[in-house]
């Protein structure tokens, strides 16, 4: 991967997004991405929306959500430890013993997730797979409440701990791959159709809080009037143990992104795209959508009129956990993919499915 690219993804990785609370991380895209954009503009929701040529039409929006799951400071206790409510999917059972940030105004605190110890749980408890997150708490090493309460405030946003870590010369891990690589994704994407021109006006959009509704693909969609509209998400990888290929399908790191098929797809938008990719040899695997999948793709689709929409997503394993793990790969096919598909887009294209 280009070293600046590389840098760019890694400044994403480092930044908390949780879902209510990206604007540290749409400072990082807004600084990347006004060097490949015509105009930049931030919305009342917090989207970013960068912009290559926009007096023309059709108009097309590539999304990709920049928010990220967490943890929000519910309650301080009298002893000085933090209740906790989540943010998005978060899986309670693998939060206790983790490493956490509390993002106050005056910068991150560092905590831990505590629970009781295992010698101490009744023996009914053990048995119990399920983890309460009511029965969890954050230590930051306060005193007291009042010692507390000089550190962190009750609704500051919480991460794990953040970052970005090389498994091999491909494969990265860390938290917030979902969806930063969206982001990241569309405006690489922008970046390879800077120096050409384009028969349509681009929109490329890092939105907000998709784990919470996918509300802002579903305002800066609304607000763009698109006529073509498409979604860079992740999807479950499947080569790993225990993984359920039935369910998911067969998905494989390194081996492309996915492109989805179904109801929530333009039939005419997925077939340029895999066209596209054979034209172009980049690899792809595809992926069934047989109803509106939980992405941006579902609201862009239903905005206004309508939108030609479509969804091209990273395999990723271990989703919404702290050690997410993604192709580097992967992330440069899918935004040469989307930069080539829309390079191939104009006027002429009559997105109706008949």
């Amino acid at each position: 991967m280009r070293p600046e690219s590389l840098s760019f993804l890694q400044s994403l990785l480092d930044t908390p997004s949780p879902s209510g609370f990206e604007q540290p991380v749409q400072q990082v895209v807004r600084s990347y991405a006004q060097q490949w954009a015509d105009e930049i503009r931030t919305d009342v929701h917090g989207n970013v929306i960068a912009v290559k040529s926009p007096d023309a039409t059709p108009r097309v929006m590539l999304a990709g959500h920049c928010d990220q799951i967490g943890l929000m400071v519910q309650h301080i206790t009298d002893e000085g430890f933090l209740n906790f409510s989540a943010i998005g999917g978060v899986d309670v059972a693998l939060l206790p013993g983790s490493r956490v940030y509390i993002h106050t105004a005056d910068g991150p605190v560092l905590g831990v997730i505590g629970r009781k110890a295992i010698h101490l749980l009744e023996p009914e408890e053990r048995k119990k797979a399920e983890v309460k997150i009511k029965k969890l708490w954050i230590d930051i090493g306060a005193e007291n409440k009042e010692g507390a309460e000089a550190l962190v405030a009750v609704s500051d946003p919480i991460t794990f701990e953040l970052g970005m870590h090389r498994l091999s010369d491909d494969l990265v891990a860390g938290p917030g791959f979902d969806d930063k690589v969206g982001a990241f994704v569309v405006m690489e994407a922008l970046r390879l159709l800077h120096d050409g021109s384009l028969d349509c006006g681009l929109y490329c959009v890092s939105t907000v809080q998709e784990e919470l509704g996918l509300r802002g693909a579903r305002t800066s969609c609304f607000g763009i009037d698109p006529q073509v509209g498409i979604a860079v998400d992740v999807t479950h990888a499947s080569d790993y143990p225990e993984a359920e290929k039935a369910v998911t399908g067969e998905v494989t790191l390194g081996k492309g992104p996915t492109i989805a098929r179904g109801a929530n797809i333009n039939p005419v938008l997925h077939g340029l795209l895999i066209e596209t990719a054979r034209n172009n040899d980049i690899p792809y695997q595809p992926e069934p959508a047989p109803k509106a999948t939980g992405t941006d793709a579902n609201v862009m689709q239903i905005s206004r009129a309508g939108v030609a929409a479509a969804l091209t997503s990273i395999p990723n394993r271990y989703m919404h956990t702290p050690i997410e793990v993604v192709s580097l790969s992967d992330l440069e096919n899918t935004a040469k993919l989307l930069a080539e598909t829309v390079a191939r887009i104009d006027d002429e294209i009559d997105f109706t499915p008949v």
